[in-house]
Parts: structure tokens; sequence; C-alpha cells
């Protein structure tokens, strides 16, 4: 049953009103999201999203701020993930950064472009940590106890 669960992190960027997202594909379909991904074993959440958001764009990042827990279901894969969501501000762009060879290509989407695209998210969790960060439901990083 472990390899059934999956903890996973995204990151929102904000700049001057675009949200910084990535194309990739999955299953023969391109979809959207946020630089997201999976926490590695004994890797510290936190530092999993500054990874994912630099390997899957090339930005390096600094969190400001935690979005919340959500829970979701894959049914064709029997897959649970556990999406931890946060918010940072981008702090410098790397051009010689390898990017991670799943993502197509990372680009600056405005929350309008992202409503009119919702069939091509990959999942519900994107809109709903957008609406979120949107809406100011934001908790302070200090909940972190990290002991890694």
């Amino acid at each position: 049953m472990p390899n059934k669960i999956h903890l996973t992190v995204a990151t929102i960027v904000e700049r001057e009103g675009q949200f910084l997202m990535v194309k990739e594909t999955k299953f023969g379909r391109q979809v959207i999201n946020q630089p997201a991904g999976h926490v590695e074993p004994g890797e510290d959440i936190q530092a999993a999203a500054i990874r994912e958001t630099f390997e899957e764009t090339g930005w390096v990042v600094e969190l400001t701020g935690f979005l919340g827990f959500l829970t979701s279901f894959n049914e064709t894969s029997g897959i649970t993930y556990y999406r931890l969501g946060f918010v940072a501000k981008a702090v410098e762009f790397d051009a010689s950064a390898l990017i991670d060879p799943d993502i197509d290509y990372a680009l600056w989407m405005s929350y309008e472009e992202i409503q009119q695209n919702l069939d091509q998210l990959r999942s519900p969790g994107v809109i709903s940590c957008l609406d979120d960060y949107l809406a100011q439901r934001i908790f302070p990083m200090e909940i972190f106890r990290n002991t890694l």
C-alpha cells in the first residue's frame, strides 16, 4: 500500500500579476501545473518545494507562506496524492539550469489564462491552490517544525 501514497509539494509564484506554471505531457496529454513534484525519502518538505520549483523552471525561490494540505485520489492509477501547497517569491532565474525532462516548458500565465484552460489542469489542486492564494488564505511558515 505505501507505493499507492504519494507526498507532493506545489509552489505558487506570482510576479507582476502572472503565475509561474509548467506544461508537461502526462499519458499523452499536455497539462498545466504549478511547479510541483514528489518529496524524496528523508527530504525536508520545504527543501522539496524549493528544489522542485528550480528543477522544473530554473527559478530560485524563497518560500513565504503555506497554503495548506490537499488530498486527491487518482482512479486510474489508484494513487492517493497528499499535496502541500506553498507560496514563494521569485529570487533569481538561472538560464543555465537543466530542466527536468518531464517538463515541456515553464511559462508565466495570468489567472484569467489559467481559468480559460481549466480542462488542461493536471489536477483540481492547481486551481484550488491559486484560489486560496488569491483569497489570502496563507499560513505563516513558522507552522513547520523541522528536525531534518
